[in-house]
């Protein structure tokens, strides 16, 4: 599990060089902020969490597999970070931001234009509010 990277994964990689493409500039893993998310708008007050299937316990995805062994230790994990999202999307409400959630699979090839033109419509539209 050490070598399980939290930052600058495939996803993250994707999502912000395509935002950054089209003029978005944004803060990386602000620690100031409930969840740390993976990208911040300040301009906009919008966050972007990117998370990965497996971790996050995507429910319904093909990629969300519970491992045959340590079952229960494994569940335990999932639960605590799919809670932890949980709280600090509530917190980040609380305070004004706009969360918004990527998930891995989206950014798969047969959906990935669709689903990073609409994050990108998303996080724009915050700036007419």
């Amino acid at each position: 599990m050490s070598r399980i990277r939290g930052k600058n994964t495939k996803p993250e990689l994707l999502v912000r060089k395509f935002l950054f493409a089209k003029g978005l500039r944004y803060k990386l893993h602000d620690k100031t902020l409930p969840g740390k998310p993976d990208l911040v708008f300040p301009k906009y007050r919008t966050v972007v969490f990117i998370h990965g299937c497996f971790w996050h316990g995507h429910e319904g995805c093909k990629y969300f597999v519970v491992p045959k062994t340590r079952t229960e230790w494994w569940l335990g994990k999932i639960r605590r970070n799919i809670q932890k999202d949980d709280e600090s999307i509530l917190a980040l409400h609380q305070t004004g931001w706009t969360p918004l959630v990527v998930w891995e699979c989206e950014l798969r090839k047969e959906k990935r234009t669709e689903v990073l033109t609409d994050l990108y419509n998303k996080i724009h539209a915050n700036s007419c509010n």
